[in-house]
């Protein structure tokens, strides 16, 4: 426990607490999207083989 709050006390000097919460944001929402990638279904392309664009 003691290791945490050093870590807490690090992190406070060195963003600042004015910078906390837009971090903690920035983290939630950085998890949310990873789990929500992580459960959706590979896309499949049903473009026909004939009508791809290919590279010039």
């Amino acid at each position: 426990m003691s290791e945490l709050i050093i870590i807490l006390v690090i992190i406070l000097i060195i963003f600042g607490a004015g910078k906390l919460p837009e971090i903690g944001g920035a983290i939630g929402k950085g998890i949310k999207n990873f789990k929500k990638a992580s459960k959706e279904p590979d896309e499949i392309d049903v473009t026909p083989e004939n009508k791809k664009i290919d590279p010039k």
